[in-house]
């Protein structure tokens, strides 16, 4: 009784953690159309831009990788279907003062962050979430533009 007792929690075990893990597989199909992607540089280091054809209402666009960064994805406030992400890679000049309150608004530049999925410089991993459960799509063909 004890061995299947043991045998039956470990089987439910093994279930939900593979079962947690599948959420995150890489997809093949994006959650829409992507019409556009490119990225710039700012002053402070990057953006990067991609326009969709349409948002489904059970999409959520997260955030995004690219070259070794991660950001927050921010909707276009002009509609347009269009999101960006800004990558802080610059050093900006500090202000140092023994007073800490004179230090305030300091921006260090991003720490680095591995992306899940292996990907190019000209690639960004998605991240979106479909009905709660969080997934991932590879774009590719990013250019630079000026």
């Amino acid at each position: 009784m004890k061995n299947t007792l043991l045998f039956m929690s470990f089987t439910l075990f093994m279930t939900l953690f593979s079962s947690c893990g599948s959420n995150k597989e890489l997809q093949e199909n994006p959650p829409s159309e992507v019409t556009d992607s490119f990225f710039y540089e700012t002053d402070n280091g990057m953006r990067l831009s991609f326009q969709v054809a349409e948002i489904p209402a059970d999409i959520q666009y997260q955030s995004v990788y690219f070259r070794g960064l991660k950001s927050n994805l921010i909707a276009d406030p002009n509609g347009e279907n269009i999101f960006h992400a800004d990558f802080n890679t610059k050093m900006n000049d500090m202000v140092m003062h023994k007073d800490p309150k004179k230090e305030y608004g300091n921006t260090p530049p991003q720490r680095p962050e591995k992306s899940p999925v292996e990907i190019t410089p000209n690639e960004a991993l998605l991240v979106y979430t479909k009905d709660g459960d969080q997934k991932y799509y590879k774009l590719t063909g990013i250019v630079e533009k000026e």
